[in-house]
């Protein structure tokens, strides 16, 4: 009798099979096991970062599902990343998730400087407010675009300055060079408000972070002793040094290194820049390197500028005149603010620096000596003897070896 009611136990006891455990899962008990957390309704826990959103149908949001954390470092890369506006605008635009989260002050602080590229004529209100508040979240391209815009632009100079002078503190090199071009030229104030030493100053911390304009700027100041005590080799130093990196820069986004020996523009030939013409697209390094280079890419801000002022006839008002490099854009806030080319006259500059490299792609052919030239008024601007040549940073000299004094409307001959 007991060996029978073992045998009951191993083959007949329901729920197990040769001693171990029978488990009978249904449908229903199998997926409400599964999916418990993918029942009916909809359930969120955002405080520790962790999500789970639940579809009344009963299948999962798998992004709604991703922590915040995850989707703002998603963002704060593309931010960095973005090679425009609209590859930022268009995540932005996807849900409202995307949009609430995009506009963290982290993602913003990260924003690139091609991201912040707004055009002229794309100009509004939003775009406005988009910039500052990347601006506030700390991002200095956004300080210093919306400064140049407001300083230049919408004529707000202590908003616009201050924005600059924010992202300089930050050891932006465009904004000090900017500021520095402020001081030399008392833009802004009357021609007293000029403080060449601050220029200098500004302008030497931003060549020290390797800025090319402000490099070629402090050069041009030493050689001619404008702002700071005269030291002609040093200055030299300074302009060789300036087209030594402009051409390192070429080098280093040029696609490849046998794209780069075969190209004209690097075979040396001394006299290359002798035979220059505008449309080669390119421009030229002083002799010592004896090749030619892409001409630099604008920064957005200037190319903001550029376009503002092109879309109002070329003029930022009455009797002021525009920067002639085309790859600055700075407006004259006063009359006769920027200096003019002391051999013909036709072409203002806002630095020496917009000179030395709109002689090398533009100027130098069609720079024509005149023995007098005046302004609208009739008021004799030039005091250059017409004796123009090009020397080694391609600088038009007006005066042989004279240094002129602080004027306006005359062109700083090189000494």
């Amino acid at each position: 009798m007991a060996k029978a009611a073992v045998k009951r136990r191993r083959d007949g006891g329901e729920g197990t099979t040769n001693g171990r455990k029978k488990i009978k899962l249904s449908s229903s008990s199998s997926s409400s096991s599964s999916l418990s957390w993918c029942s009916t309704g909809r359930q969120q826990e955002r405080g520790g970062g962790r999500v789970a959103v639940l579809n009344g149908g009963g299948d999962c949001d798998f992004f709604d599902a991703l922590p915040d954390d995850l989707l703002v470092s998603i963002l704060c890369k593309l931010s960095s990343t973005a090679t425009c506006p609209s590859d930022f605008i268009n995540a932005l635009i996807t849900c409202k998730r995307l949009n609430g989260l995009g506009l963290h002050s982290m993602v913003l602080s990260k924003a690139s400087q091609k991201m912040l590229a707004v055009k002229a004529n794309n100009w509004s209100d939003s775009a406005h407010r988009f910039l500052k508040l990347c601006a506030d979240s700390g991002n200095v391209e956004a300080c210093y675009t919306l400064g140049m815009i407001r300083f230049y632009c919408l004529q707000n100079r202590g908003s616009g300055a201050s924005l600059m002078a924010k992202a300089a503190i930050s050891s932006h090199a465009p904004a000090l060079y900017s500021l520095s071009v402020i001081q030399f030229n008392g833009s802004g104030g009357s021609k007293t408000d000029k403080d060449l030493r601050a220029g200098v100053a500004l302008c030497a911390r931003a060549a020290f972070l390797g800025h090319i304009d402000a490099l070629r700027e402090l050069g041009h100041c030493l050689q001619d002793g404008y702002g700071v005590k005269q030291n002609v080799s040093e200055g030299r130093r300074f302009l060789v040094q300036a087209n030594a990196r402009e051409l390192a820069a070429v080098l280093s986004t040029s696609p490849s290194a046998s794209a780069l020996t075969s190209s004209n523009w690097l075979t040396w030939n001394p006299l290359s820049h002798h035979r220059h013409s505008p449309g080669s697209g390119g421009c030229p390094l002083l002799s010592d390197f004896g090749c030619n280079v892409p001409a630099p890419e604008a920064h957005p801000a200037s190319r903001f500028l550029t376009e503002w002022f092109a879309a109002r006839g070329g003029s930022p008002g009455p009797g002021l005149r525009l920067c002639s490099h085309s790859g600055c854009g700075r407006p004259e806030t006063r009359r006769h603010e920027f200096r003019r080319c002391s051999v013909c006259g036709a072409v203002n500059y806002c630095s020496r620096a917009c000179q030395a490299l709109d002689w090398k792609m533009r100027h130098k052919a069609e720079c024509a000596p005149v023995e007098r030239w005046l302004d609208e008024d009739g008021e004799n601007e030039g005091n250059g003897n017409g004796n123009g040549n090009d020397n080694g940073d391609g600088v038009v000299n007006g005066g042989g070896n004279q240094v002129y004094d602080n004027d306006d409307d005359v062109v700083m001959a090189e000494s």
